[in-house]
């Protein structure tokens, strides 16, 4: 199994607000749902939120916009690092003045 991937050899999955490209899974090694890839959104309200049974942390790539955590709202931007607990409801928009914002996502057992 391999144990390293680059970006451009994921296959990404288009939405109409978001692409979702995974670049950990079982597939690699992954146990006990560990899961990473990368998420870039168009959007610039928050529509689809996530909520999981298992943590999850985000890093932005590139872009700006704003994340809402549960009942936290706050500005992200490259080099932000944000955590997600269990069960708790999270969403992502970018600001008007970017084409996208773009993340590294981490969803790991707990």
């Amino acid at each position: 199994m391999p144990l390293h991937i680059h970006e451009s050899d994921a296959v990404t999955t288009k939405f109409e607000h978001h692409e979702f490209t995974p670049l950990l899974d079982s597939g690699m090694g992954c146990l006990n749902g560990c899961t990473g890839g990368v998420l870039s959104y168009t959007q610039e309200e928050y529509i689809q939120g996530g909520i999981h049974e298992d943590q999850e942390a985000f890093y932005v790539l590139e872009g700006t916009g704003r994340a809402k955590v549960g009942g936290e709202e706050f500005d992200i931007r490259p080099g932000s690092c944000f955590f997600i607990p269990p069960g708790v409801y999270h969403y992502i928009k970018k600001d008007p003045s970017v084409p996208r914002i773009k993340l590294f996502f981490f969803h790991a057992a707990i």
